[in-house]
């Protein structure tokens, strides 16, 4: 050591912490291959995961010790500077040891919750600390207490060893240390790009499966969610994700999706806006209720394939208008919402819910109904201000938020607001008190999230423990069921359309680019003049409001892509657009075109549950492009908004 220590001089700490990063890191992503090893599919993939894998691991550590590298040859081993650097260096190497310690220890959590490394997701959620905490406490303490746990022992670990490393200075000529700075920066350069070619290294330079997942454990969890961050810049543009196409091209591409022969686009700022005519003429105004399901995927509606773990709903799907091939737009609760209220289509960044240029004016059914006399209102059992939501919906057209400070003395209260039944109630007696005036309720319900808590005794459960998904999906059914009991003998029944849909699935993964079958999802349309019946043909979400005004005999300016599904189906063939974390499918039938970061478009055939691989679709991949471009083009550009004047 003493030899090492002196040929190294001044990098000696440097290079010991570099070299107990990567075999840390290495140590960390052999133990997560080994823990999912049913997901790796050969030895070849086992290798390559771990070999791709130490490519990344030195980028990482490169961004570790750069700093300390270029300032040991101004402030290492002389007088007046020592001290400082030893202390530097200390804090330095403790701060980004306890960071690596801390994202791979929760990585296994993570994994089992989002089947992917922490990434973007995990950014957002740190905006949200109660309810985080709430999460961690009542759902995952035990990785709470592993991450505390591995603060605590890098915080000891990393600065003794600093200490034991630093405590002799080097013997090192200041103009040896000059003359090799040169050398090292150049040598760092290399090692943070990892490439010769005119973009650095990138998460898709280690991808080599279908598999999501074996594509993560090729990463680490620090630069996952670094690279995360840093690619954040771009999600107000979809063109440096998937690829650039020309204006016309673009537009002309979504309108022929619309599937609108008649249709007229007279508006150059909004290149989408039409006139919707409906096609059911009602001779009073009819209310709206969208209720939102938490996480509610076909896996738990046993009609869809799943467990039997919704009677109640499978009950009204004998009543009313059911969707057994509808497809979410996404995995998070407000990709599901833009999608309901606004028909706005996925793009790979944030959802419009909570970005900046969405938060007035930006065009959804609670402004075209508020515009017709409407009390539209959003009824939440926890914070509104989770995933900016309140404001997003006060800003475009809802005139009343309802959320968990409202309730007094609720049924039950958990970690993510009142209860399901506490929600339904105060549905229920607003909606009694309406008289008169049309309404339009948005109900979002929220038990079925982690940690799963809703109150006892109220069903059979269906396994043990008690907060489990399954149980909680009971339970949120067993709500549901309970509120439409009570709305069939309300003043408001004959007069209202309801929609029962879920947000998004639950838990989305598994070992496809984008896991098709986890983006299925129940949804059923009620009400006077809904025809009960089973609609077999592919829809998205994005459909469902465009569908409803059609309903509800609402006639109205829309810039939204949707199709108005009580057309004959045989107009149009059915599709579904899918965002999965950075990749986005396009779906008519079993033809699957999927869209990767780094301009790659790849054709599949969606066959046995599986994506195999099929021969180019050249017009296919075009019109998959256009949408994925066109949503990004309409926020930037404001080509969304509402225009409450033209709209009459």
């Amino acid at each position: 050591m003493k030899r090492l220590r002196k040929l190294t001089g001044p990098y000696y700490s440097i290079i010991v912490f570099f070299m107990v990063v990567l075999l840390f890191l290495s140590m960390s992503r052999l133990g997560l291959l080994l823990l999912y090893h049913s997901r790796i599919p050969d030895l070849a993939s086992f290798i390559k995961t771990l070999v791709f894998g130490i490519r990344i691991d030195v980028v990482l550590a490169v961004y570790c010790v750069s700093l300390p590298v270029l300032l040991a040859p101004f402030l290492e081993g002389y007088k007046f500077t020592a001290s400082i650097f030893r202390v530097f260096i200390s804090v330095w190497f403790t701060i980004w040891g306890v960071i690596i310690a801390v994202m791979e220890t929760i990585t296994p959590g993570y994994i089992n919750e989002y089947d992917v490394r922490p990434n973007r997701l995990f950014v957002e959620f740190l905006a949200y600390p109660k309810e985080v905490v709430s999460m961690l406490l009542k759902g995952y303490l035990t990785h709470a207490c592993l991450g505390l746990l591995a603060i605590f022992l890098t915080t000891y670990a990393v600065y003794r060893l600093c200490k034991v490393l630093t405590r002799e200075p080097s013997t090192w000529h200041p103009a040896s240390k000059m003359a090799l700075l040169p050398f090292l920066v150049v040598l760092l350069f290399l090692g943070g790009r990892s490439s010769l070619g005119h973009r650095p290294v990138n998460p898709s330079n280690v991808a080599f499966s279908t598999d999501p997942l074996i594509n993560d454990l090729a990463l680490n969890s620090s630069y996952s969610l670094l690279y995360a961050v840093y690619r954040m810049k771009d999600e107000g543009d979809a063109a440096k994700v998937y690829g650039r196409m020309d204006m016309e091209t673009m537009v002309d591409q979504v309108r022929k999706s619309m599937a609108l022969t008649d249709a007229r686009f007279e508006n150059p700022k909004i290149p989408t806006m039409h006139r919707l005519n409906a096609r059911t003429q009602r001779d009073k105004p009819m209310n709206l209720v969208i209720i939102l399901e938490e996480s509610l995927g076909a896996e738990f509606v046993s009609s869809l394939g799943g467990l039997p773990l919704t009677p109640n709903l499978e009950k009204l799907s004998h009543e009313g208008w059911w969707f057994d091939q509808l497809y979410a737009t996404g995995t998070r609760s407000v990709r599901g919402i833009e999608a309901v209220v606004a028909g706005f289509l996925p793009t790979p960044g944030r959802s419009v819910v909570k970005l900046g240029n969405s938060q007035k004016n930006f065009f959804t059914i609670a402004q075209v109904l508020a515009q017709r006399g409407y009390m539209t209102r959003f009824i939440y059992g926890g914070d509104s201000n989770f995933d900016n939501m309140k404001k997003f919906f006060l800003g475009n057209g809802f005139k009343e938020v309802i959320d968990e400070t409202d309730y007094v003395n609720p049924f039950f209260k958990g970690s993510w607001g009142v209860s399901d039944q506490d929600l339904f109630s105060r549905t229920h007696e607003l909606s009694s008190q309406s008289k008169d005036q049309p309404f339009f309720t948005l109900v979002f319900s929220s038990s079925n999230h982690t940690p799963f808590e809703f109150p006892d005794n109220t069903i059979d459960l269906y396994e043990q423990p008690k907060n489990t998904v399954h149980n909680a999906v009971k339970y949120a059914d067993y709500a549901l069921g309970e509120f439409f009991e009570k709305a069939k003998t309300s003043s408001y029944w004959d007069n209202t359309i309801f929609l029962v849909v879920a947000d998004h699935n639950s838990r989305v993964g598994g070992e496809s680019l984008v896991p098709i079958d986890r983006f299925k999802i129940p949804a059923l349309i009620m009400g006077p003049g809904v025809s009960p019946g089973i609609y077999s043909h592919m829809a998205s979400q994005i459909d469902l409001p465009t569908t409803l005004l059609s309903l509800m005999g609402i006639s109205c300016d829309s810039p939204m892509a949707g199709r108005d599904l009580t057309r004959n189906p045989d107009e149009f063939e059915g599709r579904a657009i899918l965002q999965f974390y950075k990749n986005q499918a396009y779906m008519i039938g079993d033809q699957v075109t999927l869209l990767q970061p780094g301009e790659r478009i790849d054709q599949f055939i969606f066959k046995d549950h599986h994506l195999i691989p099929a021969k180019s679709n050249e017009a296919m991949g075009k019109t998959a492009l256009a949408h994925a471009l066109w949503a990004s083009w309409a926020y930037k550009n404001q080509g969304y908004n509402y225009d409450s004047e033209s709209d009459k």
